[in-house]
């Protein structure tokens, strides 16, 4: 399984014994009383040579004492702090309130984000297939798919509304594949910053027993960050919490070694120019540029798919330069009729509504062709929806009858005139 290697010493931690005392003395502070097992097992360090130091020196400097035990040996001593200690601990939390699992590098994060920026070796033709297997997508846009995934640098999905562009973008991150180690957080001139997000990336289970990997970074799903018309400039920055002190990464950042997909490109608060500026230098050069509070620029990582998805001809947001960085552009078209046709068999089996190919000839002629609507492929999931909606409220089956079609179609499809 991919690890880190356990780190045996203060040393290997990449952290300063000053670092881990002072973090351990704002646990203990809000624990009340804690065992060195526990400590252990919160901040994510050994206990020996590591914890122990720190600990030695706390109680050496009367920070902290020790106030009973749980048990036998060292693990098990109960540790509480002196009046000193309370004030030493009150001063860090003023600095930083930050107390979870201690923090790596930033050069141990861009050493461990290089090493897994390859992808997989290679994607084929079949793990395309199998991966969009739920989905009813032509040849040229499985080989498209297949094609941009084994670039790995960046694409451009565009097309109209409802033919499935954000589904696309999600199994193209199934077909990254694999798992990246990511950090509980990283440290920067004595300032944190949280990086693993449970909303953005998906742990896998540690089985239970002893361990000998470094507890400091979790074992994850490669991660999948999607935003959409909520994204501002402002996100893509550092997030500061002026009352806790600590920082939150980027979306951008909490993607790496994964994909990044800003879909309803476009339509966000902040012009689109304005957002792909932002891009320019992460595209060209693969490090993408963070500021602190204090004015100091760090160097992060720019290793990820970024997508950008989009309803608007992609011309009318972007010019030729932007364009020629973006490797790979797909356009996700109309289904034809034939596509259709097994996207409502599909969608029939789904909700249990018997298939009538009479009732999807009448459909099409009706709703379709008299109208000059074209062909979505969100239509049949979102007609048939309402088709049961519909028969139950008149209570009856749900099937493809005319007049359920008639008044399902009447109520979804909207003539603007």
């Amino acid at each position: 399984m991919l690890a880190a290697q356990e780190p045996t010493s203060v040393e290997q931690t990449g952290l300063e014994l000053i670092f881990i005392a002072d973090l351990s003395l704002k646990v203990i502070y809000f624990q009340g009383m804690i065992t060195g097992q526990a400590l252990s097992e919160h901040l994510c360090l050994p206990y020996f040579n590591v914890l122990e130091r720190a600990l030695s020196y706390l109680k050496r400097e009367e920070y902290v004492e020790v106030s009973g035990s749980s048990g036998f040996g060292e693990l098990a001593y109960q540790y509480t702090l002196t009046p000193k200690g309370s004030i030493r601990a009150q001063e860090q939390i003023d600095r930083t309130a930050y107390a979870g699992p201690a923090p790596v590098t930033l050069e141990a994060y861009q050493t461990m984000v290089l090493e897994q920026a390859q992808g997989p070796e290679r994607v084929s033709r079949e793990e395309v297939v199998k991966a969009m297997s739920d989905m009813v997508v032509g040849d040229e846009t499985v080989d498209q798919i297949g094609q941009a995934v084994n670039t790995g640098r960046s694409m451009f999905l565009f097309g109209e509304p409802g033919n499935g562009k954000t589904a696309l973008a999600e199994r193209m991150a199934e077909l990254l594949g694999g798992y990246v180690l990511i950090p509980h957080a990283i440290t920067v001139d004595g300032q944190v910053i949280k990086v693993l997000d449970v909303q953005n990336h998906d742990p896998v289970p540690v089985p239970p027993g002893r361990v000998e990997y470094d507890r400091r970074w979790v074992l994850c799903k490669r991660p999948a960050v999607m935003v959409g018309g909520e994204l501002t400039l402002s996100s893509l920055d550092l997030v500061y919490d002026p009352i806790s002190k600590v920082y939150e990464a980027p979306l951008q950042m909490k993607a790496n070694n994964g994909m990044f997909l800003i879909d309803d490109f476009g339509r966000q608060q902040v012009r689109p120019t304005d957002l792909l500026n932002r891009w320019i230098v992460p595209l060209e050069k693969r490090v993408d540029f963070l500021t602190l509070k204090t004015g100091k620029k760090i160097e992060m990582p720019f290793e990820e798919v970024i997508v950008f998805s989009t309803n608007l001809k992609p011309r009318d947001l972007v010019d030729d330069a932007f364009l020629r960085r973006i490797q790979s552009k797909i356009n996700v078209t109309n289904p034809s009729a034939n596509q259709f046709r097994d996207i409502f068999k599909s969608q029939c089996e789904h909700f249990n509504i018997p298939f009538d190919q009479q009732g999807l000839v009448y459909l099409l002629r009706e709703h379709y062709v008299k109208n000059q609507r074209e062909l979505r492929a969100c239509h049949p999931r979102d007609i048939l929806r309402i088709l049961i909606g519909l028969a139950k409220y008149l209570g009856v089956q749900p099937r493809l009858e005319q007049d359920l079609i008639d008044r399902a179609c009447r109520s979804y499809f909207v003539d603007l005139g």
